[in-house]
């Protein structure tokens, strides 16, 4: 078994910020890097205004976050089109998911504005609450970006989007803003680098200067955060992830994993999912059983985990635990058909408290199972080797107390979620 020293584990924010934004881009080839270059070009206005490194750091990171509460493949594509109809209600969710985290608490009022126009200064207010110039530099930087035609020549498009801009300057966009940007668009490096292949590369090395590490607790509560990203696109699977980590932890537990490991594990829990970022909301929330072409579409989602996780070093046990979720002990998983002596205890504890979850959970099409239900199932997927029949028992064994921390956890999850969903429902009545 693994051996972890106390809060040995340390993962780059900024790493955690371009695995959501990889994430996110599953849900679309039209948003594909949206995120980063938006990123980029924040960063590079707020170095043009020479402000300090940590706001230019904290506005790159803005960038990367800003569209995290359009959670909905409509919301996504909604937000190309340079005058967005609605815009603030997918801003309002992304404050609302980001401002939790204590790292993102500045960043998530610059996402929570960044669609308010300048409008002759009336734009440096919203509802009676002051507008961050950050807001206004970040809606800049997204609609430049909404400008450009990535099938064309960039350079050729230069002058067409800064008369667009320009139009613009103290309707839509705040003046000293756009005088920065105009400066920005001299240079040809500005432009090569937005649509530059490797973007990634650029924003990580820019990130470097400022980096702030996650230890085991604070990527513990960025998981959460994560989770809530993934679950929170359908009133379904709301408390989906939540359960999923808080039986993992449990199970860890009494299998005798350290307090570290199981830190661990619920971090898994809360990740194994953000493959399905790449699944549209109507097929979560549809009230059938799910055919053969809706299966499909879901069961690419703990591949992309494991790909969107492996970028990260550090997370290589986490990954391994999370993305193996649909493995079975027979080789009759997906999508790697791992055998038994591929899958390690952890992998295998993650698979049982999935399933666990899923069957104990109300959907759609169903009622969740009772007590006795679940555990026929659970025993009989262990009696053919789909699941391991060690940690069944161990599951039936302890049920009680780990079906009470996995329902406390869901409850938790669920006033969150009630919460999300009642500010969001306050703001769309007006």
């Amino acid at each position: 078994m693994l051996t972890l020293e106390k809060k040995t584990l340390h993962v780059p924010l900024f790493d955690m910020i371009l695995c959501l934004s990889n994430a996110i881009d599953l849900v679309s080839p039209a948003v594909v890097d949206h995120h980063k270059h938006v990123a980029y070009m924040a960063s590079a206005l707020s170095m043009e205004l020479r402000l300090t490194e940590e706001e230019q750091t904290r506005l790159m990171m803005a960038g990367a976050l800003h569209d995290v509460g359009a959670l909905s493949l409509r919301e996504r594509l909604d937000t190309l089109a340079f005058e967005v109809k609605c815009p603030h209600e997918h801003a309002l969710a992304g404050y609302l998911l980001l401002k939790a985290f204590e790292p993102f608490s500045e960043i998530a009022s610059v996402v929570r504005y960044h669609h308010v126009p300048w409008r002759a200064e009336q734009g440096s207010e919203f509802m009676g609450n002051p507008v961050p110039i950050g807001s206004h530099l970040l809606h800049l930087a997204d609609r430049v970006d909404i400008l450009i035609d990535r099938h064309r020549e960039v350079l050729g498009q230069v002058d067409g989007i800064c008369q667009i801009i320009e139009s613009e300057s103290g309707i839509m966009f705040m003046p000293e803003l756009v005088r920065a940007f105009m400066r920005l668009a001299k240079k040809e490096s500005f432009w090569l680098d937005t649509v530059f292949p490797s973007v990634n590369q650029i924003l990580a090395k820019k990130a470097r200067g400022a980096a702030i590490e996650l230890d085991l607790e604070g990527l513990l509560s960025l998981a959460k955060l994560f989770s809530q990203i993934i679950d929170f696109r359908s009133r379904f699977t709301a408390v989906h992830s939540s359960g999923v980590a808080a039986g993992a932890e449990a199970l860890a537990h009494f299998c005798g994993f350290s307090v570290e490991q199981c830190r661990m594990m619920r971090i898994a829990g809360y990740l194994h999912d953000i493959g399905k970022l790449a699944v549209p909301a109507e097929i979560l929330e549809s009230p059938k059983k799910l055919g053969d072409n809706d299966f499909r579409m879901i069961k690419p989602h703990s591949f992309y985990t494991c790909r969107i996780l492996e970028t990260i070093g550090t997370l290589e046990v986490i990954n391994q635990w999370a993305s193996l979720h649909h493995e079975r002990l027979e080789g009759g998983g997906y999508p790697f058909h791992y055998r038994d002596s591929e899958l390690s205890l952890g992998s295998r504890i993650m698979s049982v408290a999935d399933v666990f979850t899923a069957i104990t959970e109300d959907r759609p099409y169903r009622k969740g199972m009772t007590k006795g239900e679940a555990m026929q199932i659970l025993q009989q997927m262990g009696e053919t080797s789909k699941l391991d029949p060690n940690i069944v028992w161990i599951l039936k064994r302890h049920f009680d107390e780990i079906n009470s921390l996995q329902t406390s956890a869901q409850a938790l999850a669920s006033r969150e979620y009630e919460e999300f969903s009642s500010e969001l429902r306050r703001f769309a009545e007006g």
